[in-house]
């Protein structure tokens, strides 16, 4: 065995050592990393464990904080300030020990020795409109931060803090172990900002002709950060652009206002006999059985009389509300208020709007209607609403959310007239809007990092309830929509984004302060990705169910980008590793289209390739059963052999072919005419399906969708053989719009003759 082995190993180095002498080495390429478009997302994904599971759900050991509220607060009408005093009970439910805690003072984003304005860039700003001009040169700044007066424990005694622009830290006198309560209280005041003026999410209104101020209030108390088991404590600076990260907790909230005022917020109000009127409390009952049409608590009328007056006396409403993540409340004697109840479930939830005068005949006509359509949708898709109310605030240049409790624009001209515009923009707004209880209230996501998690994932949803209230609604349709005219879902509408310039163009996983588009990147593009999922590579039945379990896995918690992405994959059993990768971490956009269509015949000769082949093998055709060749048309065979010839009549081949199956099996066997190889080609970078509309010579068409995982193997063109009875005269990719494709000139074979310019002058004249 010895002397064999030593054989083998002088044979081959003699047989190198000869072909390096008469060969030059052909070395491999260098190595390279996996760049499939397919490749599974391990890289990106952070490693599975006891807080969050590979499947996407909460892991055995998820935990979360708890931070709850006691609140007295004061309104000043006349001096537009707010003073405040909360007492917050924080409990650590995390495995960690904690030395300190971080406290969050949004409203320091306003103060006079804020950053904020500092890392914009304004040096284009040379048209401006004269209100923007006198603000930025011509006013002081405002000086709107949080004044903070004590910060004390239980007994009284101060507590060290350290305040750092938004955010503030406050040191414990001993650190919290896993279950332990520590209570704190807090007394500030600020002054309340027009937020017309300051394009902010919170503040007044101001009405110059009767001199009232119309309220809407939020971000407006020190409040808890988030502290989880992905970074420990969220505590990134509040710039102004990006959103908010909360725990939940328990409110108590007293809100004392003039005693004209109407209020309502967050929570259940527990006072209502202090503070309705005999006459409001007959209304709200009626409400509460009236489904079909709001009821008016507070009418125009009775707001017209309130508006000419100003008390100077006071009234507290109380609210209670318990697993929120924030708080926020309305209050203006300005208000109209109306309601209706809604059947969530099995049970009854008040659909409530509030809005001055300046907001009719729109928003009595259709905010509370909007409101409740919404309810029923997004509980649809998600989860029961849980929450007993939900309410709409006209607010004017505005929309934002909260637990419960919403602001919206859409305001009619001062004669009482409107545009669709703008009244499908109100209806738009209030569906999103109000849709932000179930994303991210409830799904409590981390708006300040993944603000496509909130915003793109409710602006979906909105699309679709968008459509089911005109279906509910028809009325509210203009004569000349059949259905609601969306600006934001649709795959047609996020072209021109993904296709523009993509030095402005950031991936969905970015940072909101940090992306160009915020409202493509975040609202639009997301929205449009999984409308694309749902109606293209899922299916409704599929998606439906896996959105449905991300929804009712995470409702009350805090998800990551992570969370959702494999949950869907795991409630459905589709890879989407590719599309999230795609649609998600990259700017890459759609282009497919087709590169060649080549049209065959059968024949019994072989083509000149194969003749060529078989020379070279030495191969005699006797030597060998029967083949089938497909001859292409146009080409040298067919000229030569079959143009003279009915192209789909091979008697030779079908007698052979037929001579292969069983009586049986010939009577289901088909008998394709036509043979066609199509290469479809794909010049953008997103991996898509091919959907693809074939149209035949006697009128019929016929659709076929090739799944994404066709461009496994080739991310530039693939083929398709295709046989056909019907001879094939039209194809077009993508033909209803349906994958974002940024160029469709591709799309149609044969291609469509485009006129130049001169042709269509030429034939605009000859016309």
């Amino acid at each position: 065995m010895k002397n064999l082995k030593c054989y083998f190993l002088i044979v081959i180095f003699v047989s190198v050592s000869v072909f390096s002498q008469e060969h030059e080495i052909e070395r491999p390429k260098a190595g390279h990393t996996n760049t499939n478009k397919f490749k599974q997302l391990s890289d990106e994904f952070s490693t599975p464990n006891a807080y969050r599971t590979a499947s996407g759900a909460p892991g055995h050991a998820y935990y979360q904080q708890q931070a709850d509220y006691k609140m007295d607060i004061v309104l000043d009408d006349k001096n537009a300030k707010l003073y405040g005093f909360e007492t917050i009970i924080y409990t650590n439910n995390s495995p960690d020990e904690l030395s300190y805690l971080w406290l969050q003072l949004d409203q320091n984003k306003r103060a006079k020795d804020s950053k904020s304005p500092l890392i914009e860039s304004n040096n284009d700003e040379t048209i401006m409109y004269p209100k923007n001009f006198i603000n930025n040169y011509l006013k002081e700044p405002f000086d709107g931060g949080f004044n903070i007066e004590t910060v004390e424990d239980t007994n009284g005694k101060p507590l060290k803090y350290t305040i750092n622009s938004t955010m503030m830290r406050i040191e414990l006198p001993k650190p919290m172990q896993t279950g332990d309560k520590f209570s704190f209280s807090i007394k500030w005041w600020y002054n309340i900002n027009d937020h017309v003026i300051l394009r902010d999410r919170s503040g007044y209104e101001y009405f110059p002709n009767d001199g009232n101020r119309a309220y809407v209030i939020a971000q407006f108390f020190p409040r808890m950060a988030v502290y989880n088991d992905v970074e420990g404590w969220q505590n990134f600076q509040f710039w102004g652009s990006e959103e908010f990260a909360l725990p939940f907790g328990d409110y108590e909230v007293n809100i004392t206002v003039p005693a004209d005022h109407v209020l309502d917020g967050t929570g259940i109000l527990t006072n209502r006999k202090e503070v309705y009127s005999k006459t409001m409390l007959e209304r709200y009952e009626k409400a509460r059985k009236t489904y079909d049409k709001p009821v008016l608590i507070v009418t125009q009328e009775e707001v017209e009389k309130a508006e000419k007056k100003f008390s100077n006396e006071t009234k507290t409403w109380k609210l209670k509300a318990e697993n929120v993540r924030d708080f926020a409340f309305a209050s203006s004697r300005k208000f109209i208020l109306d309601m209706m109840a809604v059947k969530v479930g099995d049970k009854d939830v008040m659909a409530v709007s509030m809005y001055p005068k300046e907001g009719n005949p729109l928003w009595e006509e259709w905010s509370t209607k909007v409101v409740a359509s919404t309810l029923k949708t997004y509980s649809r898709m998600t989860f029961n609403y849980p929450y007993h109310k939900a309410i709409s605030v006209h607010s004017k240049n505005q929309g934002m959310e909260y637990p419960m409790i919403c602001w919206n624009y859409g305001r009619p001209n001062e004669d009482g007239t409107y545009s669709d515009r703008v009244k499908y923009g109100m209806m738009g707004v209030i569906i999103h809007e109000i849709g932000h209880n179930f994303f991210p209230m409830i799904v409590n996501s981390d708006e300040r990092q993944w603000a496509w998690m909130d915003e793109g994932i409710n602006t979906f949803l909105e699309y679709l309830a968008q459509l089911e209230f005109g279906k509910n609604y028809p009325d509210a349709l203009s004569p000349q929509h059949d259905v609601f005219p969306a600006d934001r879902g649709p795959a047609r509408l996020i072209v021109p984004y993904m296709g523009g310039d993509q030095d402005r163009i950031a991936p969905i996983m970015s940072k909101p302060m940090n992306v160009y588009q915020l409202g493509n990147n975040a609202y639009g593009k997301p929205a449009t990705a999984l409308n694309i999922l749902r109606e293209t590579i899922m299916g409704h039945e599929l998606f439906d169910y896996a959105f449905k379990e991300f929804a009712n896995r995470w409702k009350f918690k805090h998800p990551t980008p992570e969370d959702f992405f494999r949950t869907m994959e795991d409630a459905s059993a589709v890879d989407l590793d590719w599309f999230w990768r795609g649609w998600f971490y990259t700017t890459d956009w759609v282009d497919i289209g087709i590169k060649d269509v080549k049209k065959y015949y059968v024949s019994s000769e072989p083509n000149a390739d194969m003749k060529d082949i078989m020379k070279e093998r030495g191969i005699e055709r006797e030597q060998l059963r029967p083949l089938v060749y497909l001859v292409e048309e146009g080409s040298e065979e067919y000229d030569s052999s079959m143009k003279d010839q009915n192209p789909t009549e091979v008697v030779s081949v079908k007698e052979y072919l037929m001579d292969n199956f069983s009586n049986e099996e010939r009577q289901t066997i088909k008998t394709p005419k036509f043979f066609y190889n199509i290469t479809f080609e794909k010049p953008g970078g997103l991996v898509m399906p091919i959907i693809v509309e074939f149209t035949y010579a006697d009128g019929t068409k016929k659709e076929e969708t090739y799944p994404a995982q066709i461009w496994r193997f080739n991310d530039n063109e693939v083929s398709k053989a295709i046989a056909s009875d019907k001879e094939i005269v039209s194809i077009v990719v993508d033909p209803d719009l349906e994958t974002a494709d940024i160029d469709t000139s591709n799309n149609l074979w044969p291609k469509e003759v485009q006129e130049n310019d001169f042709e269509k002058f030429k034939n605009k004249v000859k016309g």
